[in-house]
């Protein structure tokens, strides 16, 4: 009895030590302003920029991971912050939004996702509780980072734009 007890308080203590108590972040953004030529293309020099201003954004809030699709303008706008951060850019199946959102939900620290337009706003949505939900970007938006504050219990979502930070 009196190690059922003691078994049975052990785990009700590491429980309440899981990675699910600590908050995180998760940044979601669409790629910076790409060329406009080729099935694959670079990003523009006003992309590059955006991408460099994007890594200073970040640069005080712990990134932890880095995740962006496998294209070019996607991990050329995930790279300066990964580099700042010491990391290496992960890459994520953007048609599998199921199981990034299982792995964004138990993986720890805060993380930044590099996506399309097609794309972003339906992974901000995933962790809308309340609210209307964000309707996906237009091909000329590119100035909107996702902030998603995950809780234990609970999950908040607000747009800024790169001006406000």
């Amino acid at each position: 009895m009196k190690n059922s007890i003691f078994l049975l308080s052990f785990l009700l203590i590491l429980s309440a030590c899981t990675t699910q108590n600590t908050p995180k972040t998760i940044y979601i953004v669409r790629h910076a302003e790409k060329q406009l030529e080729g099935q694959d293309p670079k990003l523009a020099y006003v992309g590059e920029v955006r991408a460099k201003k994007l890594a200073q954004i970040l640069e005080k809030e712990d990134i932890k991971r880095v995740l962006s699709t496998d294209f070019i303008r996607t991990k050329n706008t995930a790279q300066p912050t990964a580099d700042a951060a010491g990391l290496t850019v992960e890459t994520y199946d953007p048609k599998d939004q199921e199981a990034l959102i299982a792995d964004l939900r138990t993986s720890e620290g805060n993380t930044l996702i590099v996506g399309h337009s097609n794309t972003v706003s339906q992974l901000a949505n995933a962790f809308v509780s309340s609210g209307e939900p964000f309707a996906d970007l237009s091909d000329l938006e590119y100035d909107y980072i996702y902030v998603v504050t995950l809780d234990k219990n609970s999950s908040k979502v607000t747009r800024k734009t790169y001006k406000e930070f």
